[in-house]
């Protein structure tokens, strides 16, 4: 049976996090009508009913709150990653979180869409987004090496976060492309671009090749 202080603290959470939705909702609105470059921190707070202050303590500026960031669900992530079963691969664990991230994406699809559309509108909300990614890329990266036994900065690490981060963004670049009859399903997509990176995307790369024949620097006024 649960105290009445863990009951009370469900509460607090369960408040917590409809306040930061009420604000990410309220934000995405009035981004949508005003643009994003348009909209103010105290017009969020008053549509969603807070204080000024209150917003300060989800979002450090409106750029986090349109986009609907939620440090959660980054926790979440690397928890996940944490506590994969110790037989799954790196690239293996990656593709289960992927797959959350895809069933989360599919609750969301209606806010997911309106944020890509405004941030193509909005070079701020572009690079609060591209900043955002790469925090997460260095987190997700730090996490994959201490569960595969590297050094923080070792390479492999890193290069498969970004290899997956890479392909779930052309994955979905490409279903985006095609045709409005023959749209193809995302997480198909994305199969095919993790079978490619499980393949090693190109088996026949030959590296000797730079070794026979070592490209040359063109001189200062040459063509």
């Amino acid at each position: 049976m649960q105290t009445e202080e863990a009951v009370a603290g469900g509460r607090r959470e369960r408040k917590k996090r409809e306040t930061r939705l009420a604000l990410a909702a309220a934000a995405l609105r009035l981004a949508a009508e005003k643009g994003p470059d348009n909209v103010t921190v105290e017009e969020i707070s008053e549509a969603a009913d807070v204080s000024v202050r209150t917003f300060f303590n989800y979002f450090p500026h409106k750029e986090h709150a349109i986009l609907g960031r939620d440090p959660e669900d980054l926790e979440r992530s690397l928890t996940r990653l944490r506590e994969a079963p110790a037989e799954q691969s790196p690239l293996t664990m990656l593709r289960v979180l992927v797959s959350q991230a895809l069933a989360d994406f599919e609750d969301k699809a209606g806010d997911a869409k309106e944020r890509v559309e405004l941030i193509g509108r909005s070079p701020a909300l572009l690079a609060q987004f591209v900043l955002l990614g790469a925090e997460d890329e260095r987190a997700l990266s730090s996490a994959l090496a201490e569960r595969m036994g590297e050094p923080p900065v070792s390479l492999r690490p890193a290069l498969l976060v970004g290899a997956v981060t890479t392909a779930v963004r052309v994955a979905a670049e490409k279903q985006k492309l095609a045709g409005e009859h023959e749209v193809p399903d995302l997480t198909a997509l994305v199969d095919e671009a993790f079978a490619l990176l499980a393949d090693g995307l190109d088996p026949a790369y030959d590296k000797s090749v730079l070794l026979q024949a070592p490209l040359t620097r063109v001189q200062e006024g040459q063509s």
